[in-house]
């Protein structure tokens, strides 16, 4: 039996004028060994780097305790803590969304072009393994704002596949002034979708998805409004609508 490997998923949301909301869906390069071609949320295998010492230490919001706690009791605090890192390293990786703050606590700028474009090469370089997450922030001096992932769910690949990933779910909230990109190493192709349409479109044979990306989508489609979804999963400060 293959052991699954730790990952971190990530749904990312964003309201919409009418009160309801979006789920970001990215399109995995036909090539990829593991569900290649299929629609999915970001996310990723947890590394070590995730949770080495200097990493941490420019992570705010949540504790290695009250992480591992959060989790089942299933990590040491650290190992915990990385799987929240993973999910900002591997948003970021994909679709160039950053989860953090300045040392002030303010939103990054992604106004001012120079700075944007330099993010950019910086996350090229990361996904290229020239540069690794922790050093990144250091060189930009950004914090993960870790309260901006909140967990909701825990999935393990069944024991069929040869591939399998001990999955935390993850949600979290467009921060002001990024924008997804449309494509990148890792995706081919990105859309932003309301659960109940991309539930329709799952027969289609363009639009490749299966479970539990699915079984997530159902779960998002019960909540009739932004509103209503922020108050049932206690999202409050952490999609800054508290």
């Amino acid at each position: 039996m293959v052991v699954p490997r730790n990952a971190a998923t990530v749904v990312l949301l964003r309201p919409d004028d009418h009160g309801g909301f979006e789920i970001l869906l990215t399109r995995r390069p036909a090539e990829m060994r593991f569900l290649g071609g299929f629609y999915v949320f970001p996310g990723g295998t947890v590394h070590r780097d995730d949770y080495a010492s200097d990493t941490l230490a420019r992570c705010r919001a949540l504790t290695g305790d009250d992480a591992r706690k959060i989790l089942g009791d299933r990590h040491d605090p650290d190992e915990a803590l990385g799987h929240w890192v993973a999910v900002v390293r591997e948003l970021f990786e994909e679709v160039g969304i950053l989860l953090c703050v300045t040392e002030a606590g303010d939103e990054v700028d992604f106004i001012d072009d120079a700075i944007r474009w330099r993010i950019e090469l910086k996350r090229q370089a990361i996904v290229r393994k020239q540069l690794d997450f922790g050093a990144f922030l250091e060189s930009e001096n950004l914090f993960c704002d870790l309260s901006r992932a909140v967990y909701f769910d825990h999935w393990v690949t069944p024991e069929i596949y040869s591939m399998r990933f001990d999955t935390r779910f993850y949600v979290a909230a467009l921060p002001e002034n990024q924008i997804p990109l449309s494509r990148s190493e890792e995706v081919t192709h990105s859309l932003w979708i309301k659960p109940a349409a991309a539930l329709a479109r799952m027969d289609r044979h363009d639009f490749p998805i299966l479970p539990p990306t699915t079984t997530v989508l159902q779960d998002f489609s019960r909540f009739p409004s932004w509103e209503r979804l922020c108050a049932e999963l206690k999202l409050g400060r952490a999609l800054n609508f508290g």
